[in-house]
This record gives C-alpha cells, structure tokens and sequence, in this order.
C-alpha cells in the first residue's frame, strides 16, 4: 500500500499542470461549501439570538383568547394579571390609528413596564421624559411614518368600553432592530399609561419570560417555549440550506467530473505502463487500487490547497463580517448590517470526508477496467 501512495503522488506531480487545474476547481469547491455552511450558521445563530434578546425572551405566556396570528382576538385577549406569576413582565397589546401627515396609518399599542430588563427595547428612556404620552418606535416603523425622535403624531384608540380617545404622542427614541415583530407597525409606551387611556388597569395580553421563569398552570393563560417560538427562523434557514446544497452539488460535480475524465484520460495513454506494472508482478487488483489512490489524492492536495488560500479569508470574514446590502433590514427575514460566519467543525470534517470518499468513487469506476484486462495484451501495452 505504502508503494502505491508513493506511485501515486510521484504520477500527479508528473502529470504537472492537469494535476494543479484539478486541484484547484475541486479546492474551490470544498471552500464554497464550507464558506455557505457557515454563512447559514452564522445568520441562524444571529437571527435566533436576536429573537431571543428583543422579542421572544426564554418563553412567551400568552392569554388564552389571544392569537398573534389574529388582530380581531386582540380586543377581548387580554386579562388581569395574575398574583402568582413571577420572572416575566407583562405586556399589554392594543390597536390604535396614528395620522402623520394627514395620513391614517394603522398600529398596534405595546404597553411594557419602564424598568423591564428581559427584552432590549429601551424603556429606561421612559424614566427621563416629560412628555404627557412618550412612546418608542422602531426604525422600520419611523422609516414607514416619516416620524423622528422629538415628532409629535396624533394617537387615536379605544377603551375597554369601546369609546374612542385621542391625543398627541411624542416620539421620544428610535431603536435598531432586525426583529420585525417588535418594530413594524408598533408603538411601544409605558404600561401604566396605557393602562390610563384605556382603563385596562392591571391588565395584560401576554407575558416575556426571563430565564428563572418556572413553568406551572395558570388560568387563562398558555405558555409558548422559546423552541416553538424559533421555530419559524429554524424553517427559513432549512429552506435556505435546501436551495444552497443544489449549489454546492452542481460545484462538486463540475470538480468530480473533471477527476473522472483525467481518469479515462490517464488510464488510456498509460497502457504500456499498466502492462509494466503487471509485468512486475502487481496484479490487476492492485493496479485498480493504484489509480484509485491517484485520484482520491486529487481531494487530498485539494483540501490542503484550500486550506491554504481559504484560511486567511475565513478568519478576515470571521473578524469583520459579511456586509449586507442596505435593504437587507426591510426584508423581515433578521438580516443585520453584517453577518459573522460560524465555522462548525463538524461540517468541516464531513465535507472533508465526503469530498475525499467521492473523490475515491469517481476514480474508481474508470479503473474497473483495469480488472478485466488480458495480462498478455497488457505487457504489449494493450487494455484491449
């Protein structure tokens, strides 16, 4: 065996340029894959810690008459809170009419408590205002509105009794966020203030949990996992990484195929050579093996190739991130201004092995050949 790797390494240095293209085109595509893989690590991994630090906490805890996914259940979804719940802040959703411009612009009224530390939504600014009805909003919702830190807009809502009220609010912070859910549309004030204008006192139509929140039964009230939560950031990376294996296929089989022509290529003009080998005595077996090595080490120089000029660019990546166009943000999908690749070594060591196993399989199935051959037409230099 040590015979053949050496036959085999002292054939590709041989064969000089041929050798050297497939090399290349093989190593760019093992950095392609690993270079989407971790991209995809990377936005899931962000997507979710966002989701976790501005919207979804350890668990939402919902009221049993509320469904995110309906507005008309917001009106009746909601109920005092109660006494025995602890480790989670609450949160009281309402639906209300804005009019900047002359415009009547739809929203939902998030009431939270001022001194919250679950979720990164900057109430604290709450303490510091004076205006008679401070609110927060997100840049999507201020790019959508025309409004900016400091704007004044007229805020029409309803109470419990279904009575209409109205007045200015005062655009006191704009935030930064990839979390749609927490930013388009929405309005964020202080929960007591919405509790006055609408008279839901001690109300609330779901709950954020932190960490040290304990699950038990509460009436009236479900409790959504954080897993269930990412669910939907879980589908769209799995639908992403269906689309983006097609690529890396299409990109390993131009690579592969290449190694299989070199192949049919090589066995063809070293007829004579075949018939030496027999000649000294190596059976048609081990002439088969031979090839075989000579070609799966195409992966083996590939994978060391790669890592020589792929490196480098993994770790620059790695410290600056992948910039994201400027409309990134508007796409509701948790795109940041950048995203930092997560190299995992567990694909690495996959694709390292199945790159070097169908390396071995495409240069087998020319060399079958070599088995079948008539030994007296081999030493005339002859397959046939």
């Amino acid at each position: 065996m040590k015979l053949a790797f050496q036959l085999a390494y002292r054939n590709l240095i041989g064969a000089g340029l041929r050798t050297w293209l497939n090399v290349i085109v093989l190593s760019f595509a093992f950095i392609i894959i690993i270079f989407f893989n971790a991209l995809l690590q990377g936005w899931n991994n962000q997507a979710k810690e966002d989701g976790i630090d501005w919207d979804y906490g350890y668990g939402h805890i919902l009221n049993e008459n509320y469904d995110p996914y309906n507005a008309f259940s917001i009106q009746d979804g909601h109920n005092l809170i109660p006494e025995t719940i602890d480790n989670a802040i609450p949160i009281l959703i309402q639906q209300g009419s804005i009019y900047p411009e002359g415009r009547m612009v739809s929203v939902l009224l998030k009431g939270i408590e001022t001194d919250q530390n679950v979720l990164k939504i900057p109430t604290e600014k709450f303490k510091h205002s004076t205006a008679n009805i401070p609110a927060i909003i997100g840049k999507q919702m201020a790019d959508a509105t025309k409004l900016a830190i400091g704007d004044e807009v007229i805020l029409r809502w309803r109470d419990k009794n279904g009575a209409y009220d109205a007045s200015n609010i005062t655009i006191i912070d704009i935030f930064n966020t990839t979390v749609t859910s927490v930013d388009a549309g929405q309005i964020w004030l202080p929960l007591e203030k919405l509790w006055n204008m609408t008279n839901l006192h001690n109300h609330a139509t779901m709950f954020v949990s932190n960490n040290e929140y304990q699950v038990k039964p509460l009436v009236n009230w479900e409790f959504v996992t954080q897993k269930a939560l990412l669910k939907d950031i879980e589908d769209i990376i799995a639908t992403e990484s269906i689309g983006s294996a097609v690529m890396y296929l299409v990109f390993l089989l131009i690579a592969l195929l290449a190694i299989f022509d070199t192949q049919v290529l090589s066995i063809f003009k070293r007829q004579k050579a075949i018939g030496t080998y027999v000649a000294l005595g190596m059976t048609p077996s081990k002439v088969v093996s031979l090839f075989t090595i000579e070609g799966t080490m195409h992966s083996i120089f590939s994978i060391v190739v790669g890592c020589i000029y792929g490196m480098p660019i993994f770790l620059y990546l790695n410290q600056s991130g992948i910039k994201m166009p400027e409309f990134a943000g508007d796409m509701a999908i948790g795109l940041d201004k950048a995203i930092f690749p997560v190299y995992d070594p567990l694909i690495i060591g996959l694709t390292i092995i199945f790159l070097i196993l169908a390396s071995a399989i495409v240069s087998y199935l020319p060399a079958r050949k070599i088995a079948k051959m008539n030994p007296v037409l081999a030493l005339k230099g002859k397959l046939q």
